[in-house]
């Protein structure tokens, strides 16, 4: 099972979510969490920093593990990040957009990438 890790920027009561790409090959043109594959040998606090490096521009100083989260062929790791340095940004070809969400914006949401985001999002915003 692949290791994916994701992280959610919490600023100020919202969470920063990432518009995939309509040609991604999974969730497709969908609202996600930026982050992605740990590579081998790489622990998923290392992974968490260099993929939102690559994607969104930030360095992560301030992170907590949450629950992981099993879908299909993938196990994600999710991760509460509250403290970073950088403006997020666009990077790279994975999104399309970045976007400040409140709980309630992401509760109306009927475009998550993964469901799980959802009840995650609203425990951490509640």
């Amino acid at each position: 099972m692949a290791l994916v890790v994701v992280g959610l920027l919490l600023r100020a009561g919202e969470v920063l979510l990432a518009r995939r790409g309509p040609h991604r090959r999974r969730y497709a043109d969908t609202w996600s969490l930026p982050g992605g594959h740990a590579e081998p040998g790489e622990s998923p606090e290392e992974a968490l920093a260099r993929e939102l490096a690559e994607e969104i521009g930030v360095t992560p100083l301030s992170f907590a593990g949450l629950t992981p989260v099993a879908a299909q062929d993938v196990l994600f790791q999710p991760f509460a990040v509250t403290h970073w340095v950088g403006e997020p940004r666009l990077l790279g070809e994975e999104h399309r957009a970045l976007a400040w969400f409140s709980r309630e914006a992401v509760l109306a949401l009927d475009d998550l990438s993964q469901p799980a985001w959802r009840s995650l999002i609203d425990r951490l915003l509640a």
